[in-house]
């Protein structure tokens, strides 16, 4: 049987090492991490999403700075509230919660943010980073980041292993690819394209399964002691509504509505039963590792952005200005 990866666990972990991290720089600096979320419209998807990071927020000492905006705000009156976030020195991190209507320019938007406060990690820049040998971006993007975390506190090695990323998302599978690259992983990408893609995820002695298929793998699709991280969050209860989360454009039903998987913490925040894309009780008996659904990569999306937005406040400060101090902040007096 596989040994279960506890998201909560380990993200509960992450939290009170933010929450140390942010009582140091109160008390040394005078600092508090502000973190802006910026929600147009009034989704409730995304407003319960919203509230849920401000709370997590509230929980380790992180100030959430609420920024409401009407459905109807023009282009152009976006970016300039996204220039006034980048111009406030309480603001370390800004989030704009997606997706925006339809007649806003996301992209547009999201370039816009500080790279110094792209706490999500979607600045062009920071991507373009991240896809470069020898270059370090200031932030990466919070789910992919999750993904190593759990692969690394789980007790995995990446280095000289063979990996399936099952989806290419700009959420999700295109920078968790780059990330298992850089930690020296050879790196297969399986999408709807791909002929015989059981044969190529076989192979990987690490599975990011980021598809957005309901139980799409199968335990014979998993090499025997294999590590599987299922980022895939799918609301079993609403198939007849064509609701599904965080799937992978091309692999998503045309019309349905589509929404980022980790953004949800625990079945307690979504009242359908959720399912992952992984078969749990099939891929259970055959992987060595495996994350559960829910309880994995979600809880940990949360407390990255967390780590994210203090590894901002931190920058944002100077304290890591010294020669070799990269975003892990290995130098940093505070640490």
């Amino acid at each position: 049987m596989a040994q279960i990866i506890d998201g909560k666990a380990i993200a509960a972990d992450v939290r009170r090492e933010v929450a140390v991290d942010v009582a140091a720089l109160s008390s040394a600096h005078g600092l508090v991490p502000g973190l802006a979320v910026v929600i147009v419209g009034s989704r409730k998807d995304s407003q319960t999403y919203v509230n849920m990071k401000r709370k997590a927020c509230a929980e380790v000492g992180i100030c959430s700075i609420d920024v409401d905006l009407p459905e109807d705000i023009s282009e152009p009156a976006l970016v300039a509230e996204v220039h006034r976030l980048n111009a406030d020195p309480a603001v370390h991190g800004i989030l704009v919660q997606l997706p925006l209507p339809k007649h806003i320019n996301e992209e547009k938007i999201l370039s816009e943010i500080s790279i110094e406060k792209d706490v999500d990690g979607f600045h062009p820049l920071n991507i373009g980073k991240l896809a470069m040998k020898g270059r370090e971006p200031l932030f990466v993007p919070c789910t992919p980041k999750a993904c190593m975390e759990l692969l690394s506190r789980g007790g995995v090695t990446v280095r000289g292993k063979l990996a399936a990323v099952v989806g290419r998302s700009n959420i999700v599978g295109l920078p968790v690819s780059l990330l298992l690259l850089k930690a020296d992983a050879t790196v297969s990408i399986v999408h709807s394209r791909t002929p015989d893609p059981r044969s190529i995820v076989r192979q990987a002695d690490i599975v990011i399964a980021a598809a957005g298929q309901p139980m799409m793998i199968k335990g014979d699709w998993i090499k025997p002691g294999a590590a599987v991280i299922d980022v895939g969050h799918i609301v079993s209860a609403a198939a007849e509504q064509d609701v599904m989360i965080n799937g992978n454009g091309d692999l998503i039903k045309p019309g349905a509505v589509v929404i980022h998987d980790a953004d949800i913490d625990s079945v307690d925040d979504d009242p359908a039963q959720p399912v992952g894309d992984v078969h749990f009780a099939e891929v259970s008996k055959v992987a060595g590792f495996l994350t559960p659904v829910p309880g994995g990569a979600g809880p940990m999306m949360v407390a990255m952005l967390l780590k994210n937005t203090v590894d901002a406040a931190k920058q944002g400060w100077g304290i890591c200005k010294l020669q070799g101090c990269q975003v892990t902040h290995k130098l940093c007096a505070l640490v």
